[in-house]
């Protein structure tokens, strides 16, 4: 059973009534990134009562209000080679107390779409800006990324389209926190050598066509990206979120400080083994941990011995 465009917009309304939508502000609204059933009823009343909708493709945006059954608002062209001039058109509109709606043709505007300098400039002009949160690609590439040792997340969107900045861009990607990347289908082959060459070592989320009827999500080593993509044709087309999983911790950062100066302290004066034992048994630590932390330590110093073996490993008789 279908339901009539009209009644969207009116139970739309009656979910948002509650909520004040004053006149004269710029309303920034996110879109659905492919499945136009991720619309939020509040963008519905929204962009139901805008005066005018500003957007970065009109034919897109007017497609996609047909679909909603709002018709007939006044659309302004606001795309990334005329942001800053379209700027004193919307502000002259909400100076003149209309309410105006932001759009970009898929997702967040200002979120690697055009609207920053937009909002920028309303702000500028002592104008009110309100966002209606809703579907975005980023957090929906998070959610299933499953990368639970991360700390937070860093969103650097498209990469360099130049090989040499590429690589100089996938190089700096070295934190501990996930990273987020947005890539075209004719880049991507470029940008999953750039990552195996470079970030060897971590794991990668692949995200093609979110929300679409052919998405398809992956999660690999980074340095099998190259070979997962060149497997099936498929998978270089359509639209990608890549999440790069936080780097993993190296063996001192996995060894909180009072386990590593018990082991210090250990080390000194016993066996290698057996001072590893003690300090997992006295602290709590991964023995594994403690272990690899003592081996590093050892290497470092040039004073590998004999008996530096693994824990769970037997000596002879």
């Amino acid at each position: 059973m279908t339901i009539e465009a009209s009644s969207w917009i009116a139970a739309a309304a009656d979910a948002a009534a509650r909520q004040q939508y004053p006149a004269a502000t710029l309303y920034v609204v996110a879109t659905p990134i492919g499945n136009l059933a991720d619309v939020t009823v509040r963008a519905l009343h929204v962009l139901a009562l805008a005066d005018a909708i500003a957007c970065e493709d009109t034919r897109h945006t007017a497609q996609l209000l047909r679909h909603y059954g709002i018709d007939g608002k006044p659309l302004i062209a606001v795309h990334e080679h005329n942001e800053r001039e379209a700027a004193p058109h919307v502000i002259a509109r909400l100076q003149a107390g209309q309410r105006v709606a932001c759009v970009s043709d898929a997702g967040t505007p200002a979120v690697s779409d055009p609207g920053a300098r937009l909002v920028q400039a309303v702000r500028a002009a002592g104008l009110r800006i309100v966002p209606l949160p809703g579907p975005s690609s980023a957090v929906a590439a998070l959610s299933v990324s499953g990368d639970e040792a991360s700390r937070g997340f860093r969103f650097v969107g498209f990469l360099p389209a130049k090989p040499r900045e590429l690589e100089q861009a996938v190089q700096a990607l070295d934190e501990a926190a996930a990273v987020v990347i947005f890539e075209a289908p004719h880049r991507i082959e470029a940008l999953g050598r750039a990552l195996a060459a470079h970030q060897s070592g971590r794991t990668v989320t692949v995200c093609r066509e979110l929300t679409k009827q052919f998405e398809e999500i992956e999660t690999l080593a980074v340095t099998e990206l190259p070979a997962w993509l060149a497997a099936q044709p498929q998978r270089r087309k359509g639209e990608f979120v890549l999440v790069l999983h936080s780097r993993p911790a190296s063996a001192q950062e996995a060894v909180a400080s009072r386990a590593q100066a018990a082991l210090k302290a250990l080390v000194a004066v016993l066996p290698l083994k057996q001072a590893v034992a003690l300090a997992a048994e006295v602290t709590g630590a991964s023995r594994n941990a403690l272990y690899e932390l003592a081996l590093q330590w050892k290497r470092e110093g040039g004073r590998e011995r004999q008996d530096d073996r693994d824990p769970g490993e037997e000596h002879g008789g």
